[in-house]
């Protein structure tokens, strides 16, 4: 039978084929035709003589066709064809899909989809015949039967989609069918509905199945709804990531989890790599991708920004066009949420209100974790962006060797933490990702190499913890390492201490890297720079201070250990200890040379000399050695000669360059420390039988030291020709020498004093010698005092080092204070008996906590040793707390009348500085801090938290503070009172905001705000600074403001002299003499951040709202009649309201008052217009204006506005009067005229700026009001003052008054009419 059809079908008419066909059986022919397919036989052939045989043009024909089509189509799905002969049959169905009716073509299609949505495929091969069946109905222009009613192919189309994709898919066919439609010619309404039916198919997916349906849902988003496509698919891995997370941490709980960790990383990498590339070839794509980024930025992160799409992004840099914008958008990312984090941090109004989420910095560290799967595409963004976010926000400025911050105080914090979170990338980076180990090292020592002006300790730290991570890999890039050294000797001294000290550990594992250091240093050595020779001398001591030589003391005694990375390292090199003695006594020579060399060198050894010698001890005889040889050149052998020493051979005259040579205080104090340190550690080692002449030199030593103590006790001023009659001018040359002399001499004092201190074990006759010693360096230091006069500045600066320990000033003072023993009474009676001794002691003690506060480090012994820095520093703040609370300032003045501070008041301001000092540096520690000072030191059962141990202090700083406000007016010292004020706010930081102690702090702070009238203006400004700090962390301030501002308008007075205000006295601390400048600017600063934190809430409502878009989410808001944001923007800004409202009617004093009234004024409006253009935004969205809303707004035009205008007036009537009183001092008006203009001008600058916001705001509520429907401008009289008319017959008068000042006249009547609606004001 088939040769006959196949035969007829060759004839050239159909006739025949078609009477032939037509004979035969539906059911035959589908046999027939199903047989020839399975055996492979001529089916094309076959199924074409079929399809020529039935025609469209006839219905029956049709109809037969159909039946064919839904047979082959059943063939298809059954899975038995080959593949050949199933690719035929597609190919003939295709063709024929263009001749069927339209009617026919929607059964076909709803078979179809019926066959979808129950499932019955069983291949999906047929599905490749959707797409062309769509189009072909989407051609057909006449009506076709639908359902119940009749609608175009196009309409048809569209129904058929919307069925389709409401219906189930097989999870198996959800790529097939997202393939299918990228051929079907959608409109951007169907594309939505096909986008948001794949999104919701990927949970119901296996992991693996989702990349390739990514790829295929891309490629669809070409015909649109890009941003659906990239938020379903970034919010799909979000919540993958999330759930993940949450398994891993909970993962003991769990038997199984769901996605192991690494398949989820690869199909996340692989996904990203194809979005990538889809953005290659879409720009759009990536537009839009930019612009979820700044939606994310602007409003809430929502689930835009996550691990996954931060990855995605980073990836997105790859592309050049888009590079520099993404790295934009993430830097401002970073920086925004830190500083939200900070904004948080400090309002608890705002912590109340907005939920706490998960920072921008730990989702970038989580992308590094993750990049570990292979995501190379990720990491060299990553790198780019630690190395952007380190350039952006690392500290700017050098002064004076010291690093100084830029920006203010208060965007140092987010720029700190942006900083540093751009090393963390990097180090995380360096220690996953081998391959790009070399770049980031490269990077890092080109930019301590070439930024040498700038401060570069940011990268120093990073290079340092690169290498302690592990040495070993870095001795691949040991190449780089040693390039970087050819360029010591050009670099700031700073910058090469940092090199060395963070390659040191290098230094050990490779010789190479030693060798080739050594050998720039001996270059160094000798090179014309001083700095160059510094850094040498650096270099060196660093090296003599790591490579020990054997039999030195173990490390256990030694101040800093040294990282366990080296430590492994160091069982590794053979070379070690015996090589290293050689190395270091060849280092010695070197460095003895450097003794001839400046003073500056100099110094930088003996203050080196020291820890080389606890880190090496084996080094001690070579040292020591130098040392005595050193101080030989200067010391006076013959036992009767004074003074003892040569202070002619420390001086260099060269011409009329007179400078110090030799630093000899520092030689002393070098060899005095050496020598402490020898005796109590090494010498109790030493055995018996040590050679004699080794134990010499020490002998030596002391002997000398002694020798010079006893002669300078001896020595008058006038043996080293610095008596009063000496000249110590900076002009002459003799002065300068007499000032280095008269220093030096100082310098040795105090070596000695500390010397004699040390060996004296109690004895009453050193304890007189030592009070000899100061007595002789008090003579001097008064005597410079005296002749400074004028020239102060440039003594206080070389006087503010101290050459006392911080060990040593701790143990003073815990002997003068503290010591009750009965054996030392006696010689101690004699230090006690010298008040000015005692208080020398403390100021010392300040100028060290000083130091550590500007530097971080102490000079002396163990300055830099973080540990014991702060082991003294707890020993010296409890003595300072017990000297200050046993005796207080009143008991102690009372007295005796002395010049300069007593000592209480001394104590009292090394606590201050101390508790700042903690905080800053010693943050994890202050636990530890706090239990140091108690006086019980019992070990306690109980833990006693951070909380209660300050609290405790802060009782007795109370105490302090009370005695003192109870005392007469006469004796009360404003200068006490106020460093306790800010001890209080220092220990008051320490305190849990939500504990019983911080309420108790807050309404003590408050009752003392409220009693207590004293009219000191720094003090006042203290205590308010310490009630807001309070306030903030409990509850928003604004009620407290409007309290104090009405305090500040019955004191004042109101700007319109006819009315009588009502004094409310809330709080005693305002008054006629703090009211003006002091509290009234403090809380115009207040308010400035009660409106920045308005505004920050305003823009992240703003955010919000242009995210919820869609209608239904709008139309389920308005059920929502108030947000609790929005409630309590409102209640902010109406408090805020009533608060300038009082300020507004103060007579305040021009100048800065005025001025910042004028500009918060400006900034309320601002923030007014922003809330209104807000409402504006949510009037779109069907919802209406909250009631309290439009009460504001009555309130702004009733309270605010009229008075504003008021105001302006007030201020310009002011100034006038004070142009006219300028002007009528004619004798003076040269001089007095064109200053007082230029401050009138100054001052009144603000008020155009405060009249334009004005006007916005009406604006844009006349705006509100069309589309809310509400009239929102009833109760706003717009402005009239801008009507500037000039009235003829007032301008005559006022020029035949004045003809001399017309302009003046002029302009001051022109005020007088400005002026009028003032007097319509309420009375009171």
């Amino acid at each position: 039978m088939d040769q006959k059809i196949l035969s007829l079908a060759a004839e050239k008419t159909a006739d025949r084929l078609q009477k032939f066909l037509q004979t035969l059986k539906e059911d035959d022919l589908a046999n027939l035709l199903q047989n020839q397919a399975v055996k492979g036989k001529a089916a094309g052939a076959l199924l074409r003589a079929i399809f020529k045989g039935f025609p469209c043009s006839e219905e029956a024909g049709a109809l037969r066709r159909l039946k064919i089509y839904s047979c082959c189509v059943q063939l298809l799905e059954s899975g038995d064809l080959q593949k050949e002969v199933a690719s035929e049959i597609i190919g003939l169905l295709m063709l024929e899909v263009h001749n069927f009716p339209g009617a026919l073509l929607v059964e076909l299609a709803s078979e179809f989809v019926d066959a979808v949505k129950q499932g019955n495929l069983t291949n999906g091969k047929s599905l490749e015949l959707l797409p062309i069946i769509f189009t072909a109905l989407a051609t057909k222009k006449e009506n076709l039967a639908y359902g119940k009613g009749e609608l175009s192919g196009e309409e048809c189309k569209k129904q058929l989609i919307n069925t389709l994709c409401s219906g189930r898919w097989d999870h198996q066919y959800v790529i097939q069918l997202t393939s299918m439609f990228k051929d079907v010619p959608l409109t951007a309404e169907e594309v939505e509905i096909v986008v948001e039916k794949v999104l919701t198919m990927f949970s119901k997916l296996n992991l693996q199945e989702i990349p390739p349906l990514v790829y295929q849902l891309l490629v669809l988003s070409s015909k649109g709804s890009r941003k659906k496509v990239l938020e379903g698919i970034i919010a799909f891995f979000n919540k993958l990531d999330t759930q993940h997370s949450e398994e891993q941490s909970g993962d003991e709980l769990l038997d199984f989890v769901t996605v192991p960790s690494g398949e989820l990383r690869h199909v996340e990498g692989t996904i990203i790599l194809h979005i990538v590339f889809a953005i290659k070839l879409d720009c759009e794509l990536g537009r839009e991708l930019l612009k979820l980024l700044k939606a994310g930025q602007q409003g809430d992160f929502g689930s835009n920004i996550c691990p996954f799409s931060i990855a995605l992004f980073l990836s997105v840099t790859r592309i050049q066009r888009f590079e520099e914008q993404v790295f934009d958008l993430l830097k401002s990312l970073v920086i925004k949420s830190f500083k939200d984090l900070q904004l948080l941090q400090g309002s608890k109004f705002l912590q109340d209100l907005v939920p706490h989420r998960c920072c921008v910095s730990t989702m970038i560290l989580e992308v590094v974790k993750n990049s570990v799967h292979s995501w190379d595409h990720v990491t060299q963004g990553l790198v780019e962006l630690g190395f952007i976010l380190m350039d952006s926000y690392g500290p700017k400025k050098i002064l004076d060797g010291k690093t100084i911050e830029a920006s203010s105080g208060l965007s140092r914090m987010p720029n700190q933490h942006a900083c540093k979170l751009g090393a963390n990338i990097l180090l995380e980076t360096f220690k996953i990702h081998e391959m790009i180990r070399q770049e980031i090292l490269e990077q890092v020592l080109n930019r301590v190499v070439t930024r040498g002006s700038s401060p570069i300790t940011h990268f120093i730290d990073l290079l340092s913890d690169i290498i302690m991570y592990s040495p070993l890999v870095l001795q691949s890039c040991s190449s780089k390492v040693t390039e970087t050294f050819d360029y010591l000797s050009f670099l700031p001294l700073q910058t090469v201490q940092g090199l060395m000290k963070a390659v040191q550990p290098l230094l050990k594992v490779s010789l190479s890297i030693r060798d080739s250091l050594i050998l720039v240093l001996r270059k160094a050595m000798f090179a014309r720079q001083l700095d160059a020779r510094k850094s040498a001398v650096a270099g060196f001591l660093l090296l003599l201070k790591n490579f020990k030589v054997l039999g030195s003391l173990s490390s256990s005694q030694c101040s800093q250990s040294i990282g366990i990375s080296q430590v492994h390292v160091d069982v590794h090199s053979r070379y070690n200890s015996v090589a290293n003695e050689t190395f270091c006594l060849e280092i010695m020579d070197s460095l003895r040379r450097c003794l001839g060399q400046q003073a500056d060198v100099r110094l930088m050894l003996y203050e080196g000399f020291y820890d080389v010698l606890r880190r090496n001890s084996q080094l001690a005889n070579s040292i020591m050695q130098t040392l005595l040889s050193q101080l030989k050149q200067f010391y006076e052998p013959e036992p009767d000669m004074l003074p003892p020493l040569k202070l002619e051979a420390c001086i260099l005259t060269q011409g009329d360059q007179i400078s110090l040579q030799e630093p000899l205080d520092c030689l002393l104090c070098c060899i005095q420390h050496c020598l402490a340190w020898y005796k109590s550690r090494v010498m109790p080692l030493q055995q018996k039988e040590e050679e004699e002449e080794e134990e010499g030199f020490y002998q030596d030593l002391d002997d000398m030291l002694e020798s010079i103590t006893s002669r300078m006790i001896k020595s008058e001023l006038e043996d080293f020709e610095l008596d009063k009659s000496a000249d110590f001018s900076q002009s002459t040359g003799i002065g300068i020498k007499n000032n280095i002399c008269a220093f030096l001499v100082m310098g040795v004092c105090e070596v000695l004093i500390e010397y004699n201190f040390s060996v004296s074990n109690f004895s009453k006759n050193k304890f007189e010698d030592v009070l000899s010693l100061f007595m002789c360096y008090k003579e001097l230091s008064d005597i410079l005092n005296e002749k400074a006069g004028k020239g102060k500045t440039k003594m206080a600066n070389k006087t503010n080092d101290s050459f006392l320990s911080m060990k040593f000033v701790s143990d003073l003072l815990t002997a003068l204070f503290r010591d009750s023993t009965q054996s030392h009474e006696e010689s101690l009676s004699v230090l006690r008996s010298s008040n000015e001794f005692m208080r020398y002691a403390v100021s010392v003690a300040l100028q060290k906590v000083q130091q550590l506060k500007e530097m971080g480090h102490v000079s002396g012994p163990d300055g830099k040793n973080p540990e014991k820095v702060f082991h003294n520093l707890c020993d010296i703040t409890r003595v300072l707390l017990w000297r200050y609370t046993s005796i207080p300032t009143s008991v102690e003045e009372s007295g005796k009348k002395e010049k300069g501070k007593s000592i209480s008041l001394l104590c009292l301001e090394g606590l201050q500085k101390i508790f700042s000092v903690v905080q800053q540096f010693y943050q994890p520690k202050i636990h530890q801090f706090l239990r140091a000072l108690d006086a019980t030191d019992k070990e306690e059962e109980v833990e006693v938290s951070v909380t209660q141990r300050a609290a405790f202090q802060i009782r007795q700083f109370q105490r302090s503070l009370l005695n003192i406000l109870s005392s007469q007016e006469e004796d009360f010292n404003s200068k006490e009172a106020l460093l306790l004020v800010t001890v209080l706010s220092n220990l008051s930081k320490l305190l849990e905001p939500s504990s019983t102690q911080f309420v108790q702090m807050l309404s003590w702070t408050t009752k003392i705000c409220k009693e207590n009238s004293w009219e000191d203006a720094s003090f006042c400004k203290g205590l308010m600074n310490l009630l807001f700090s309070l306030h903030v962390l409990c509850k928003s301030p604004v009620t407290l403001l409007r309290d104090l501002s009405q305090d500040i308008h019955g004191h004042l007075g109101d700007i319109d002299q006819d009315v009588e205000v009502e004094k409310t006295n809330h709080f005693a601390v305002v008054n006629l003499r703090t009211a003006a400048p002091t509290v009234c600017l403090l809380l115009l600063s207040q308010a400035e951040k009660v409106l920045e934190e308005v505004d920050w809430l305003i823009t992240k409502l703003k955010g919000q709202v242009s995210q919820e878009i869609i209608p239904e989410e709008a139309s389920s808001q308005a059920t929502l009649p108030n947000h609790p944001i929005e409630k309590a923007i409102i209640i902010q800004l109406g408090t805020l309201l009533t608060f300038f409202h009082e300020l507004v009617q103060t007579a305040l004093p021009s100048g800065s008052c005025v001025d910042t009234l004028l500009k918060d004024l400006c900034k309320m409006y601002t923030i007014l217009t922003a809330l209104v253009r807000y409402y504006l935004q949510v009037c779109q969205h069907s919802r209406g204006i909250p009631k309290n809303m439009e009460k504001l707004v009555k309130l702004s035009g009733s309270h605010l506005t009229p008075l504003c205008y008021s105001f302006i007036s007030y201020i310009q009537n002011k100034k006038s009067k004070s142009l006219k009183h300028t002007g009528e001092k004619k004798k003076e008006k040269t001089a007095a005229g064109p200053t007082a203009m230029a401050r009138a001008l100054r001052e009144t600058k603000p008020i155009p700026n405060l009249i334009f916001a004005i006007e916005q705001y009406e604006k844009f509520l006349i705006h509100l009001s069309k589309r809310s429907k509400v009239n929102l401008m009833q109760h706003i009289k717009l402005s009239t003052s801008r009507d500037f008319k000039i009235k003829g017959n007032i301008l005559d008068m006022v020029l035949q008054e004045d003809e001399d000042e017309d302009e003046e006249g002029t302009a001051s009547e022109h005020e007088g009419q400005n002026k009028e609606p003032a007097k319509k004001k309420r009375k009171k």
